[in-house]
């Protein structure tokens, strides 16, 4: 199937992935945008767009696409739980994935991870340990906030529950709270654990990103498979099959 995309955020980091990934695969960039640009040139061409531009442009790029009736990928990070609760009713309105990281093996992690929390009861202490290159402008990465959501989920507990990182006389740790620490450095494209410790023994789930290829590619996985469906959210568990695992 030949596929043609539209890229807002063509000259970020990701934005340049994708192009790249996209030549390669035979994929053809229709248009190309950036956050400054008129945006509607992205949803005047091309059959998905792919949004990886800044979290407070998502409500405009998501009124376009509405408007437009253009299937979204949406790979923007540092949207406020609130924020992207608000944003929802825009994204059902069309066919749309949005997930905050579109590896293969990172969604993997995620089914993992939500398996892990179902098993493993409060007797295992939960923490998140992510770590990005020093010109990440969010913390905690997309990421790592979905894999504190899912432990949340199953753990039913309430962000409250989260503890970004820890200073001073903290008290013994509580069997209802989970960590969260962001590190940042030098070049690393991105590093992700889920750590369940208990006495006796620790499970960590690890997964390393050394190429940001991997994400662009995923993307595109993403915006084709989104062709032909209807109006719905869905994430890169939808896309992968994982739903159910």
């Amino acid at each position: 199937m030949s596929l043609s995309i539209s890229i807002v955020g063509a000259r970020g980091r990701m934005g340049q992935a994708i192009a790249t990934a996209a030549q390669a695969g035979g994929i053809t960039v229709a248009a190309a945008v950036d956050v400054g640009d008129p945006l509607a040139t992205a949803f005047q061409a091309g059959d998905v767009v792919i949004d990886f531009s800044f979290h407070a442009a998502t409500r405009d790029v998501l009124t376009l696409a509405a408007q437009y009736g253009k299937p979204l990928v949406i790979g923007t990070t540092g949207h406020s739980p609130e924020e992207k609760k608000a944003l929802q009713p825009l994204a059902q309105q069309i066919p749309c994935v949005w997930a905050g990281n579109y590896s293969v093996g990172v969604n993997l992690l995620f089914a993992l991870t939500q398996t892990a929390a179902s098993v493993l009861g409060s007797d295992y202490d939960a923490e998140v340990i992510e770590m990005h290159h020093r010109f990440k402008k969010d913390a905690p990465s997309g990421t790592a906030a979905r894999l504190l959501e899912i432990i949340l989920q199953e753990r039913k507990l309430e962000q409250s529950a989260l503890r970004h990182g820890r200073h001073g006389i903290t008290g013994e740790r509580t069997s209802t709270e989970v960590g969260i620490h962001a590190l940042r450095g030098g070049d690393v494209v991105g590093d992700h654990t889920v750590m369940f410790a208990a006495l006796g023994e620790r499970l960590e789930l690890t997964h390393k990103a050394s190429d940001r290829s991997i994400f662009a590619r995923g993307a595109l996985r993403a915006a084709a498979w989104l062709v032909g469906r209807g109006p719905g959210l869905h994430d890169m568990q939808d896309v992968l099959g994982l739903r159910s695992a």
